[in-house]
């Protein structure tokens, strides 16, 4: 951007901020962010208020407050606000004005991450799905149709986010917004240079929106000008290229606390020292003067709000876990990096920066004011052994992977490789067992026939276009004429996450795959003599949320055979969900409208089951224990606590996820209804809710 044009902006921008008497004016130079006139160094902690509930964000912004953040970090989800064009959603857990009110009330900032696409492991990586229907669009490029649209909605949530005057400049929290997400990954794959264009117009774009308060890129290393290009990942501290100007400061606005898990994954366990060791780094070697880490909070996809293949508990291993318990040592770890780094923010912020050698592997990052105060961040990159170095005429030990802090140059004051905070952990008690058979009820999902199907096409269509995201379930239906009794191999080929084959009623087997690739599945069925009726459902576990082209990625059936016939230009039926979900039958009403009736043993598949439960005693979180089941969805009172699929395991031999997260505020003192939707095959009986709480490890 020519130097006009950025002047141009700072006086567009300084008026913005200073047009309210009781705001804040929020600029940058190339140390930090400024706030009315200081410089600051700032942690920032994410916080999505859709993962929790509103009776948990109180005591969550608390604790983080506690642990020395200064700012909470959100997405906005489009596609949870305005599922269909035009209808808007902000109540209950929706509600953001009210989460980044609460965070204001409580003295903390906000960043606010607009996207709109936003990936975050949210399915369509935040979009709605009636983006992909209008004609012609092309996702996250120089497209007229995306760019109308993508416009639309940003100026929608800032003009929102003005009404309630929640701007720094106006008097409010947010002091940065966020425009894109992570667009240099796919830049490239879009010809003709229209993935520069795009970055070019959507940073002039939200510029022209007139916040007040400055934007920022993340992972975008050609951030036009004044948008500030900022960091994502583990090591930040080491991979960081640094601002693309000398006038904007080096930023770190996804620090990784975990990492993203799958269907069949093990948590990925990041240890305190790992995240502490690269924060100093990050503040010594790139003069970083922000660091948000991603996530502070995960907490929990309800519903079906995951992406592909993603589990219901989101970055459970955070400073404070899905149910908001402050997890030691990592937590305590971090609250004393912040407080050692905040006590020398002054040269740190203002000093002179100078970097020495101490050792092969070894250096000193000194800051030097004029006034005499230092200071000093020692470093170990070696990380197999201890060092001992000598800085200022003085020996330190040095563990291997580490940084001292010396606050004066003299004393350390914190090593991020020596824990003083000693470990906890979560332990689970059973509660409530509902083994009783006699509490149980059981309703088969009613498996369609071709000639009930209202939609019907000589062709296999996309199990993506067809749902639309409105549920995870597509019966592609079809029959034919047998001359004989028989036993036929059933071979279909899907993309979807997983297929399910019915024929004549009966249940023929599944499979599934990773999404990507087509896999088949492959049977032995019987057949009858006369007309034979095939149901074979498609099931997506999250729609996918990466990636250049999302408009074009496809899923469901390509091919189906029986013995030597291949059935694949037939006429095909559908129905677009299963019929318990249509009823709602995980609710009170919707319950009613069918003829429940009591268990029976057996592996039947696509089962409701439901039963009455009264709420524990006590504040301690709690959870359902659904280790006994195999996939599905489970609701109470009506509210989804999300998927689980407990059949799928690990290379440990365990499941992803047992435990699923259910908030007090979806209970009632007595009488909850608990609904499950299994597809494959499980034990109600086994099924607990049990207590979560917290215990110290010595």
């Amino acid at each position: 951007m020519e130097v006009a044009a950025v002047l141009l902006f700072w006086f567009v921008f300084l008026v913005a901020a200073t047009g309210n008497s009781h705001g804040s004016v929020v600029t940058y130079d190339g140390r930090s962010l400024i706030i009315d006139g200081e410089h600051k160094m700032l942690f920032s902690g994410s916080i999505h208020y859709p993962r929790s509930t509103p009776e948990m964000w109180p005591s969550l912004i608390d604790k983080a407050k506690e642990g020395g953040i200064d700012v909470i970090d959100t997405y906005i989800f489009w596609n949870l606000h305005e599922p269909q064009e035009g209808k808007y959603d902000f109540s209950g857990g929706r509600d953001i004005i009210g989460f980044l009110k609460q965070v204001q009330a409580k003295g903390l900032y906000v960043i606010l991450r607009i996207g709109p696409f936003i990936e975050s492991e949210w399915t369509y990586g935040g979009l709605p799905f009636w983006l992909h229907d209008i004609p012609n669009i092309i996702f996250r490029s120089d497209n007229e149709p995306f760019k109308l649209h993508m416009q639309k909605w940003v100026t929608y949530v800032v003009n929102m986010m003005k009404a309630h005057k929640l701007y720094a400049s106006q008097g409010g929290p947010i002091i940065l917004s966020q425009i894109e997400n992570e667009y240099q990954r796919i830049e490239s794959a879009f010809p003709n240079n229209s993935g520069p264009r795009y970055v070019r117009w959507a940073a002039a774009m939200a510029v022209g929106l007139q916040t007040g308060v400055p934007w920022v890129m993340c992972s975008q290393q050609d951030a036009p000008d004044p948008v500030i290009n900022a960091c994502n990942g583990y090591e930040c501290g080491a991979r960081f290229q640094g601002p693309n100007s000398p006038n904007k400061p080096s930023m770190w606005t996804e620090n990784w606390t975990s990492y993203l898990q799958r269907y069949g994954e093990e948590p990925f366990m990041r240890s305190a020292t790992d995240i502490a060791y690269n924060v100093a780094l990050f503040i010594a070697a790139k003069n970083g003067s922000f660091v948000n880490y991603y996530m502070y909070h995960g907490g929990t996809n309800f519903g079906r709000s995951g992406a592909a293949w993603i589990i219901t508990s989101y970055y459970d291993e955070a400073p404070l876990d899905e149910y908001g318990f402050i997890k030691q040592p990592k937590w305590g770890h971090l609250k004393e990096l912040h407080a050692a780094i905040k006590s020398c923010s002054k040269p740190l912020l203002e000093g002179v920066h100078s970097t020495s050698p101490l050792g092969r592997k070894q250096e000193a990052h000194v800051f030097q004011m004029k006034s005499g105060e230092c200071a000093a961040f020692l470093v170990n990159r070696d990380n197999t052994s201890d060092a001992r170095v000598i800085f200022q005429n003085f020996p330190y030990d040095l563990p291997a992977q580490s940084i001292s802090i010396l606050p004066d140059c003299k004393k350390v004051i914190f090593n991020t490789a020596k824990v003083s905070t000693p470990p906890n952990a979560r332990s689970i008690t059973t509660g409530l067992k509902f083994d009783s058979v006699t509490a149980w009820q059981q309703w088969e999902e009613v498996i369609p026939i071709f000639s009930n199907t209202s939609l019907v096409t000589e062709n296999l269509l996309d199990h993506m276009n067809t749902t639309k995201d409105s549920t995870d379930y597509l019966w592609y239906t079809f029959s034919f004429q047998q001359d004989s009794n028989a036993q036929s191999v059933l071979s279909a080929q899907s993309n979807a996450h997983l297929l399910h084959a019915f024929v004549n009623g009966k249940y023929g087997g599944y499979a599934y795959g990773g999404g990507r690739e087509i896999y088949t599945l492959q049977t032995t069925v019987n057949l009858n003599k006369g007309t034979n009726n095939v149901a074979l459902l498609s099931v997506m576990v999250g729609f996918p949320d990466s990636g250049a082209y999302l408009e074009h990625k496809t899923a469901g059936l390509h091919g189906v055979r029986i013995q030597d016939k291949d059935f694949t230009h037939s006429s095909w039926g559908y129905q677009i969900g299963l019929l318990g979900e249509k009823l709602q039958v995980f609710t009170d009403q919707g319950s009613k409208s069918v003829q429940w009736r009591k268990i029976s043993p057996g592996h039947s598949r696509l089962i409701w089951y439901k039963v009455l439960f009264d709420a524990p005693l006590g504040n301690d979180p709690i959870a359902l224990n659904l280790g006994s089941m195999g996939k599905g969805e489970a609701w109470v009172n009506g509210q989804s606590i999300g998927r689980y699929w407990v059949s799928i395991k690990t290379p440990a031999q365990r499941p992803s996820q047992t435990w699923y997260n259910v908030p007090h505020s979806f209970l009632k003192p007595t009488g909850n209804l608990l609904v499950l939707l299994e597809e494959e095959f499980g034990d109600p009986l086994q099924i607990t809710l049990d207590t979560v709480s917290i215990t110290g490890l010595h």
